[in-house]
């Protein structure tokens, strides 16, 4: 590919001629290989620029000026642009070249591909896809997923210890209502067997009595008959 930049090497305006300084020095500065073009001396020169400058690129007069740039047929720009592009670091993707590397386009192209698509160039093939024939370690496949497949077993492990405090603690709350019933049921049923006791003790003394009342009365009648025998004596 060659670039082609249309100048104008006796031009009156001093304008022009600082442009098309700044645009030769700068593409020999980074040793890029360029035809220069003279459209003053060359009829055929001047008129091959003016018809191919896209028409939305041409002046309000229809007639651009130099300096024109061109990568083979395709047009670059003119002055202002190139000017734009070398503000920006990306003069190299102004002409339509790739960036040499270890320039700083070069790195932020890379960074902008990385940025893109999540990428390195060197994990990629000559047709720009992923290489598959680069193995990646099965950790950084997983990645994210490994990580976060722990941080759920995690959770879960913690949810269950939890879990279990909660009925631990609701079984020993239940064994503690169900032991003070016990000792309630246990204390309802004493208190019956005492008031039977008692009863039974009443009862006893009521016939102890009764008996020693019927014991009394026969002693009686018995003194009685003999008191009356010896009176019929």
């Amino acid at each position: 590919m060659v670039i082609k930049v249309f100048l104008a090497s006796s031009s009156g305006s001093t304008a022009i001629k600082k442009k098309q300084q700044d645009v030769v020095a700068f593409l020999e500065a980074l040793k890029v290989d360029y035809t220069q073009l003279d459209i003053a001396c060359n009829e055929e020169n001047r008129m091959w620029m003016r018809q191919n400058v896209p028409e939305e690129k041409k002046p309000a007069n229809g007639i651009p000026l130099p300096p024109q740039i061109f990568n083979e047929e395709s047009y670059c720009g003119d002055y202002e642009t190139f000017f734009d592009a070398k503000e920006d670091n990306s003069v190299y993707s102004f002409l339509g070249l790739p960036p040499p590397p270890g320039s700083k386009e070069a790195v932020k192209a890379e960074e902008e591909q990385i940025v893109e698509n999540g990428t390195h160039p060197e994990e990629t093939n000559a047709e720009g896809n992923p290489d598959d024939s680069i193995e990646v370690p099965v950790e950084e496949r997983n990645g994210d997923a490994h990580g976060k497949a722990e941080q759920v077993h995690a959770a879960d492990e913690e949810e269950e210890g939890e879990g279990g405090g909660e009925e631990e603690e609701g079984e020993a709350a239940g064994e503690t209502a169900d032991d003070e019933a016990t000792e309630e049921d246990t204390a309802g049923d004493e208190a019956p067997v005492e008031e039977t006791a008692e009863v039974s003790e009443d009862t006893e003394a009521h016939a102890e009595e009764e008996e020693q009342e019927e014991a009394d009365d026969d002693r009686e009648e018995e003194d009685d008959l003999e008191e009356t025998q010896e009176e019929a004596e």
